[in-house]
């Protein structure tokens, strides 16, 4: 029975894995098929085959997609204001051409709470490119910290979706998560951005070109009404406010007492997430003089671009509700239990060799939660954020050419792919080797 659901497993991720790398398809189909296939291997009735997988889907989107639709609002009210050029150009004002690569890594740290990965290098390259070429310095020094700090919120920190996945699927404690997400990317920040930038930068003297320069010129509105600093930065960081403060009111054990029921219903990730956004929508439109109907088509041109990643985010739910329900995921669970492995590199390993082989850091979280959470429910609550903080640093390990991330990088950039693998595809590895080692030296300290 054992061998049986091995390779019922192996069928699954096979599956997924030569439809994405090899056939190009989807990954939300990639996925589904993935699940039919493992389900019916493992000895589903075929007409039963997606059963599990949309039990999954709809208990996914309850969980994780209401707030992937509330972060895109806030995303795109804060960039559409000009929030977030507020955020970037005081940050660079104040600072020294010397301190640029440790300024462009806290811009990325900021603004990279609320936005996608992929919607914070649209905004941050063209930055980088033109402070770059202002400060007369090598584009390297300044788009590795930036990376960085993009990757590292993107892989440890929720409310971004990898995070986020691996909370629902492990039952983890989102505040306490976030947390500890952010202690520990504090230092994988500086080690994987700033100082390794310093190196690679001497690897890859490439410069900014005068378009850049152009272009940044071209953007600047003089006479459209922008938010305060304060005020940007406060969208940002209030649904990270609310849900620690969610957090340390349990910890504390006050939550009985009604201000501590009242942190608690604050610090729901649904509710502090619609109170920024209703919030944003106050200080980044009313505020600024925008109608009803401007605000309007704003939130509405929100959910376009998260259409794609809640299709992925909802399929691996269907994904791993199948490797839950056929036995599949206590089975491998029990045998890395037997295999004497740390829980918390077993599961970084996981999401590594998924990650290699289809080039996708969603998918990789996914699969992994999916086949550790078995092993979450002997866990202390401590761990089971730990658990999910090595799944997201073993997400991004070695992005190469089977992520999109990699070719983004390398055109922005204009690179070779020799010079992509030794900048971008070393940052991503570090990320992740020293993410572990972090979340392995909190486990010492607080388990």
């Amino acid at each position: 029975m054992t061998l049986h659901l091995i390779l019922a497993a192996l069928a699954g991720i096979a599956t997924i894995v030569v439809l994405i790398v090899w056939l190009k398809v989807h990954p939300f189909l990639a996925l589904m098929g993935g699940s039919a296939v493992m389900a019916v291997s493992a000895g589903v009735s075929y007409t039963d085959m997606f059963a599990s997988f949309t039990k999954g889907v709809g208990s996914t989107f309850a969980d994780v997609g209401l707030l992937i639709v509330m972060g895109s609002i806030i995303g795109t009210l804060l960039i559409s204001s000009g929030g977030a050029d507020v955020i970037v150009d005081t940050i660079l004002d104040k600072t020294p051409v010397k301190r640029l690569p440790w300024a462009m890594a806290l811009i990325a740290f900021v603004v990279g709470i609320p936005l996608f990965f992929e919607v914070g290098v649209v905004i941050l390259i063209p930055v980088v490119m033109y402070a770059a070429h202002r400060a007369k310095l090598p584009v390297i020094l300044l788009g590795i910290p930036a990376l960085a700090g993009l990757s590292v919120l993107h892989g440890l920190v929720p409310p971004h979706p990898g995070p986020l996945i691996a909370i629902s699927a492990l039952n983890a404690n989102i505040g306490m998560t976030m947390g500890l997400g952010l202690l520990i990317a504090i230092p994988v920040l500086i080690i994987s951005g700033p100082l390794l930038g310093r190196l690679m930068a001497k690897w890859v003297p490439i410069t900014a070109g005068d378009d850049y320069v152009q272009k940044e010129a071209d953007a600047v509105h003089a006479d459209d009404r922008k938010p305060s600093f304060a005020i940007s930065i406060m969208a940002v960081l209030l649904p990270v406010v609310l849900m620690l403060a969610r957090t340390v009111a349990e910890l504390a054990h006050i939550d009985k007492t009604t201000a501590g029921r009242f942190l608690v219903f604050l610090g729901t990730p649904l509710i502090a997430l619609l109170i920024t956004a209703i919030f944003a929508m106050f200080v980044f439109g009313y505020l600024l003089g925008r109608t009803r109907d401007m605000m309007n088509k704003l939130v509405g041109s929100a959910f376009g671009p998260v259409a794609g990643i809640l299709l992925i985010v909802g399929a691996g739910g269907g994904f791993k509700q199948t490797l839950v329900d056929s036995g599949i995921a206590k089975m491998i669970g029990q045998g890395l239990a037997d295999a004497n492995l740390h829980p918390l590199f077993a599961a970084w390993l996981m999401a590594v060799l998924i990650r290699l082989a289809t080039g996708s850091a969603t998918v990789a979280t996914i699969t992994a939660a999916g086949i550790m959470a078995p092993m979450v429910g002997s866990l202390p609550p401590v761990e089971g954020s730990l658990m999910v903080l090595a799944i997201g640093a073993g997400s991004v390990f070695l992005s190469h050419v089977n992520d999109a991330g990699f070719w983004m990088v390398k055109e922005y950039f204009g690179m070779t792919v020799g010079q992509t693998f030794k900048t971008w595809s070393l940052m991503e590895t570090v990320i992740s080797v020293t993410g572990l080692a972090c979340v392995m030296g909190v486990s010492l300290v607080v388990l």
